[in-house]
């Protein structure tokens, strides 16, 4: 089943269950597909290119987050709380921090990196293995504490 498809399946859920905030963020979550098949010309996303769309609204909610929660604003802080667990809900199961560090491990080795100054090759080999599926930052911590 594709992505939209099961967006389509849950709003249907979430407006018979009278599930306001989750139609809400569903709704969100269509329009940014589209708007991607849009700017692709209106041909059908591939998983990889969906994947990316899920990542920036994660990232976009998060964001937000970090935000609210400086300026002390619970009310919105625990709206995009919730928002952030009906995205999260539609990405693959995360990686933990061990398989994060398994694969840079064997990416390191691949690469042949040896300094801090291999980062940026680490980093493009790495990425695309793990991509929506562990944390940009998280990733770039780890990877930098293995290179020094």
């Amino acid at each position: 089943m594709s992505l939209l498809d099961r967006l389509n399946s849950d709003m249907k859920q979430a407006m018979k269950n009278k599930e306001k905030e989750r139609l809400t963020v569903i709704r969100m979550l269509k329009a940014a597909l589209q708007n991607e098949m849009i700017q692709e010309g209106g041909r059908e996303l591939t998983d990889q290119e969906e994947l990316t769309v899920l990542s920036r609204e994660v990232k976009q909610r998060k964001d937000s987050l970090h935000e609210f929660e400086k300026a002390g604003r619970a009310d919105l802080v625990s709206k995009i709380q919730t928002e952030l667990t009906y995205v999260q809900s539609y990405m693959p199961e995360q990686l933990s921090e061990e398989e994060v560090v398994e694969i840079i491990e064997k990416t390191i080795a691949e690469v042949n990196a040896s300094s801090k100054a291999d980062m940026g090759k680490v980093m493009g080999a790495l990425m695309p293995k793990v991509k929506g599926r562990a944390d940009g930052g998280l990733v770039n911590r780890l990877v930098q504490e293995k290179l020094s």
